[in-house]
């Protein structure tokens, strides 16, 4: 896009160089995130060729998706992709856009062998080539998507600013973005923004944390939420010394397209109650990094939390009692910014 020589040192990287994830460098783009066992038994019907090109930092798929249309961006072989069908189900369906044609090939070529798998009549994907920048350009309208996700390929792109009004666009009312990226403690020098190397592992294009937090701000996204962070081991001499005491994080993180959200948490005196009935999740449900609601307790939450349970998908798994008619103040609730600590992980794109 703006910058096309980045394009081309991803497209070359994710098309030619890389023919698995046995050719990746470092550790930043694979993640042993814990997945939940009825995920891992879809992707268990996947083909090793899918799985093989497969190059993701988190884990990002969110839950209540049944009958949605969710929008994969940078599906590549679509291992995601493919995860998400099962989820959304026939009812739903899923899209796909990549830039990479190679990895388009590989998925497009298992498309309809993991529509039977799955006792499916037809596929429910649809992969498209184009610019995750320009999503107008692969024909997705405005209020179309109900779940966009992505998993590390946000860093590739030379234009963030345009991915994140984009990714607003074409979400409905109440929908939700739910990524995995990797991001930096402080801003990259410009001669590792563009090592090839660099960027083709991920880590050349890394946001600095504060960075991203202003470009959420900009684009339209009052309050995002950190769901899950791990601090990445690269495992390779070479690169650690070339990239010195930067810091690397695999991040999820979670926004909604709420209209009423504020730039900090604010008090009204609601409280939100988890009913423990989204599949799977009995017993609580993971909002964020400090938000861990218990079936059947109430918690105090500020405007924002009540709104992302209670004007959204989740709000028939939710009671929230109160609105928004008196304020008492600031909220006493940590920062919606990503912050730079927590476990440390071996994750690869």
């Amino acid at each position: 896009m703006e910058d096309p020589s980045v394009s081309d040192v991803v497209q070359d990287y994710y098309g030619s160089e890389l023919k698995g994830a046995g050719d990746l460098k470092t550790g930043a783009c694979c993640c042993n995130e814990t997945i939940p066992p009825a995920h891992r038994a879809i992707l268990a019907t996947l083909d090793d060729e899918i799985l093989d090109r497969f190059y993701g930092c988190g884990s990002p798929i969110p839950p209540v998706l049944s009958g949605l249309t969710v929008l994969d961006l940078g599906c590549g072989a679509g291992r995601d992709a493919f995860l998400l069908s099962a989820l959304v189900g026939e009812r739903g369906s899923v899209i796909g856009v990549d830039i990479t044609e190679a990895q388009l090939d590989v998925a497009r070529r298992h498309q309809a062998a993991q529509a039977e798998k799955l006792g499916h009549t037809r596929s429910n994907v649809d992969f498209r080539s184009g610019w995750i920048e320009d999503l107008a350009g692969v024909g997705v309208a405005d209020a179309s998507i109900d779940v966009v996700v992505s998993n590390c390929v946000v860093n590739l792109s030379p234009a963030k600013d345009r991915v994140f009004a984009e990714i607003r666009r074409v979400l409905k009312p109440g929908g939700e973005l739910y990524f995995s990226d990797v991001f930096a403690d402080r801003r990259l020098p410009k001669a590792l923004q563009r090592d090839p190397v660099l960027l083709g592992e991920c880590l050349g294009g890394a946001l600095y944390i504060e960075d991203f937090r202003r470009l959420m701000q900009k684009t339209g996204w009052a309050d995002h939420r950190v769901v899950e962070r791990a601090r990445i081991t690269l495992d390779n001499p070479e690169i650690e010394d070339r990239v010195g005491n930067i810091g690397f994080w695999s991040v999820t993180v979670r926004a909604f397209k709420l209209p009423a959200l504020e730039d900090i948490c604010e008090d009204y005196g609601q409280v939100a109650t988890y009913l423990g009935t989204v599949p799977d999740h009995p017993h609580r449900f993971v909002l964020d990094d400090h938000h861990t609601f218990v079936t059947g307790k109430p918690m105090l939450v500020c405007g924002n939390t009540a709104a992302m349970v209670g004007e959204t998908r989740f709000a028939p798994h939710f009671r929230v009692t109160g609105d928004r008619s008196v304020h008492f103040g600031p909220f006493d609730c940590a920062s919606p910014a990503v912050a730079v600590t927590g476990a440390v992980a071996g994750c690869c794109c």
